[in-house]
């Protein structure tokens, strides 16, 4: 066998039905790095967003991805490497010349302006002839929905609808490429769940091309047709929302994007459709339904979703996947809970259970001893 790890491939099938592979290069990156003196803010990165695609950049704080969206913007230079819009290389365009336009995660509305003024703005700075910025401001107050608040001033209306109009000053130039720098960051959870998806049907609505920065998973996977898990100015994973989640490529991905039960082991029998991994965590060998190429003894995590993990008081009858634990917590959250059962070995289990379920077979109590279970089809192996 090679000495080298590397994961066989898994077919995935995106959840989104608009969700647009990247059949041509409308905004192509490539090997771009950003140095603030002897610092990478972005370290070589190359990737490429489909036209009418919204794309998104994800990471924690300082991973870089606003430094990456702030150089599509120009208002950051390129230490090295090339940025390609519609075919234009962009390298040499001051902002004000680029066919971009940014929505700020502060919205930047002038205070003492209203609506109508506030989106027009951008027009009227390029002499744009005062009937065709009446229409097309109409227009796009119409298509977010704000028409009837055109007379108002910034502080008259409440978030979302501030949001509206900023995203209205940013579409009203008709930009080939739309920026979104933490949209949602500035609402309250309620409000944000029903605008993201709000926000996805304008967008779609215009036919832009958009790339949006967030630290929200959440969001990234609501509003994304592919989106990039950026870590200390590199990029660890490109794909559909399903297809990061349900097959994370590294530990790093795993853990970043939602949660994950992340169990650590080494190879003990290898074949082409499936593999056993002995954990110190369990009681049993882990099985997996997809092989790896490495050889015995490698060293191996495995990520088990929380949802995918199974509680019960009955030992399971199959010989692998399995432990045995105590019920140390409890969180209710109205259509499901979450469980967390203690192992032997000192590690926290989490399993995410319909309530349905719940009823169906039984609650079991803080303190319980309990078994969880889950399927050969369940864990994702990780080798890196």
């Amino acid at each position: 066998m090679n000495s080298t790890p590397v994961l066989k491939p898994v077919e995935a099938t995106p959840i989104r039905p608009e969700a647009r592979p990247a059949t041509n290069d409308f905004v192509r990156i490539e090997n771009v790095v950003k140095k603030f003196g002897d610092s990478f803010a972005v370290d070589d990165v190359s990737l490429t967003v489909a036209k009418n695609e919204l794309f998104a950049l994800l990471g924690s704080s300082g991973c870089g991805k606003s430094t990456l969206l702030r150089m599509l913007a120009g208002f950051e230079t390129v230490t090295s490497g090339k940025i390609y819009v519609d075919g234009e290389d962009l390298a040499t365009l001051p902002p004000y010349k680029r066919p971009v336009n940014m929505m700020f995660q502060s919205y930047a509305l002038f205070p003492h302006m209203d609506v109508t003024a506030n989106v027009a703005f951008g027009l009227k700075q390029e002499g744009t002839p005062k009937n065709e910025i009446k229409e097309r401001v109409a227009d796009v107050l119409n298509l977010v929905q704000m028409s009837k608040y055109a007379k108002r001033k910034p502080h008259q209306l409440s978030g979302g609808q501030q949001q509206r109009v900023a995203l209205a000053r940013s579409l009203v130039k008709r930009p080939k490429l739309l920026l979104l720098d933490e949209p949602m960051s500035a609402l309250d959870k309620k409000i944000r769940q029903k605008t993201q998806l709000e926000l996805v049907n304008i967008i779609e609505k215009v036919d832009v091309t958009c790339v949006m920065v967030t630290h929200d998973q959440e969001e990234a996977m609501t509003m994304a047709n592919r989106l990039a898990v950026m870590n200390e100015g590199r990029i660890v994973q490109i794909g559909s929302p399903n297809q990061v989640y349900d097959y994370p490529n590294s530990r790093f991905s795993a853990e970043f994007i939602g949660s994950t039960n992340l169990f650590e082991g080494v190879v003990v029998e290898d074949e082409p459709d499936h593999i056993f991994v002995a954990s110190d965590d369990l009681d049993s060998r882990m099985y997996v339904s997809h092989g790896v190429t490495g050889p015995l003894g490698m060293p191996v995590g495995i990520s088990v979703r929380p949802e995918r993990v199974f509680v019960s008081t009955q030992r399971p009858t199959a010989p692998h996947n399995w432990a045995r634990g105590v019920v140390s917590g409890i969180a209710y959250m109205g259509s499901y809970s979450l469980y967390h059962v203690q192992l032997p070995s000192g590690k926290t289990i989490v399993s995410n259970l319909a309530s349905a379920h719940l009823m169906a077979n039984g609650a079991p109590s803080y303190n319980d001893e309990v078994f969880v279970h889950w399927s050969a089809a369940a864990g994702v192996v990780l080798t890196q």
